[in-house]
């Protein structure tokens, strides 16, 4: 006769929401804990959970190596974010962002920028159009320029000629603001580039934010 198996008691103990659902990774290599980076990091980590509540995953994963890190969001934010200084309005380098993160297939930019184009904008429609074919967005014949002059840099840039910088000084661009198209077209190239190899994810919070038009 077959021996009855003993059914497990409860623990009793409860299970925690860390238990039922780990933190799913950011990348393939390893992110350091918030603790492990110098206290410079620690500042710049506190800053953004300030601004927007949480700590980007480009941050936490770039600070393996903290001064790189450090040295690429100090570019990274000039360029981005300076509005004093600037050729290219806020709303243009984000678009440029957009189109670029396509191009490459970056989950991580194309996530975040548009986020961040659809709070500028206050359109959540136009970053969806750029993503999936910018050429078809209501563009401004400046801003249909400057997308062609970006993507271009992404896709071939080899092939481009003094004829791609004159376009854009024929619609009153000026040499300045065309070296910064450029510049913006580049960083997205560069960061695309180190996200797709390193398998970086996005914050989800970004696929919600600024979804209400204004």
């Amino acid at each position: 006769m077959a021996t009855p198996r003993k059914t497990p008691k409860a623990s009793g103990k409860k299970t925690t929401s860390k238990t039922k659902s780990q933190a799913k990774p950011t990348a393939w290599v390893r992110v350091p804990d918030e603790n492990e980076v110098p206290e410079d990091v620690r500042v710049l980590f506190g800053k953004f959970k300030e601004k927007t509540g949480f700590i980007p995953n480009v941050a936490r994963n770039f600070a393996l190596t903290p001064e790189h890190f450090l040295r690429w969001f100090r570019y990274y934010d000039y360029l981005m974010r300076n509005e004093g200084q600037s050729h290219l309005t806020r709303k243009e380098r984000e678009m440029i962002a957009v189109v670029v993160s396509s191009a490459n297939e970056c989950e991580y930019c194309l996530a975040s920028h548009s986020a961040y184009l659809r709070e500028i904008a206050g359109d959540p429609v136009l970053p969806d159009v750029l993503a999936a074919n910018y050429r078809r967005a209501h563009l401004t014949p400046r801003e249909h320029a400057l997308l062609e002059f970006a993507h271009q840099i992404t896709v071939d840039s080899a092939v481009m000629s003094s004829a791609d910088v004159q376009m854009l000084r024929a619609i009153g661009l000026s040499d300045e603001a065309i070296f910064e198209a450029a510049q913006v077209a580049a960083m997205f190239n560069f960061t695309n580039r180190i996200a797709n190899a390193m398998g970086w994810v996005p914050n989800e919070e970004y696929y919600y934010q600024h979804r209400d038009k204004k």
